[in-house]
């Protein structure tokens, strides 16, 4: 009786889409936990409030740009300066919502617009290796739980982070700080060593940033005036060449 129960229930769709988004997320999450942490670590030390780190990871959930973010709190930087980096550094979302639109065209909207807010590069490229889902029955629930997997470990490891900051040694907290020239190197050198002019584009960035410090340029404006200009260089680097 009670087997015959189980099996019904294994093979219920919903369950079993549930269960597998969770599995698909699994990987994310064990790899966003030690990163949330240190960026929780970070924005505490950088004056925010655990209420306010918190809320950041739940309305912005984007790791680079939470990151940034808290740098540029850190170094005394105003709100106009902190949207137009972030908003700069996440235009590529543009781009992977409408590419995660197209794939999920058989679905209702209000499964998509919800699950288009989750996505993060990591979300992206798990559910881009599982496009059979998306014409599945309850396809959107394996969707749906894969970004809540990934989700809920980034905001939980952030609000950990943030009472972590108040109880580990302060020259410990602020070792931690590496993590932030880590993860952007972690996220360069493997596009670099694909496309080397990709380097070339982070180099006029460096480059644009250092200058504009050094003319007296706030270091909010200046980080902002070297990912636009170090960025509409790639139109000129990467551009096809005409034969």
């Amino acid at each position: 009786m009670n087997e015959n129960i189980l099996d019904k229930q294994e093979q219920s769709p919903s369950s079993r889409m549930i269960k597998k988004g969770i599995a698909a997320g699994f990987p994310i999450m064990v790899g966003y936990l030690p990163i949330a942490l240190t960026y929780g670590v970070l924005a505490k030390q950088s004056g925010m409030t655990l209420t306010e780190l918190t809320l950041m990871s739940v309305m912005v959930f984007a790791g680079a740009s939470q990151f940034m973010g808290a740098n540029m709190i850190a170094l005394g930087a105003g709100a106009a300066e902190i949207i137009i980096a972030t908003f700069v550094l996440n235009f590529r979302h543009f781009v992977m919502s409408l590419s995660f639109m197209n794939r999920l065209r058989g679905m209702e909207l209000k499964w998509k617009a919800p699950l288009s807010l989750g996505l993060t590069d990591e979300t992206f490229a798990v559910s881009a290796l599982h496009t059979e889902e998306a014409n599945k029955d309850k396809g959107a629930l394996f969707y749906t739980a894969l970004i809540l997997t990934a989700y809920l470990s980034w905001v939980i490891g952030s609000f950990l982070g943030g009472v972590l900051g108040d109880i580990i040694p302060e020259k410990l907290s602020q070792s931690m700080g590496i993590a932030l020239y880590a993860m952007f190197i972690g996220l360069l050198v493997p596009s670099v060593k694909k496309e080397f002019k990709l380097g070339l584009i982070a180099l006029v960035a460096m480059l644009i940033n250092a200058l504009c410090i050094q003319l007296g340029m706030s270091t909010g404006w200046a980080i902002v005036a070297g990912t636009i200009i170090g960025g509409m260089s790639g139109i000129y680097l990467l551009k096809e060449e005409v034969k």
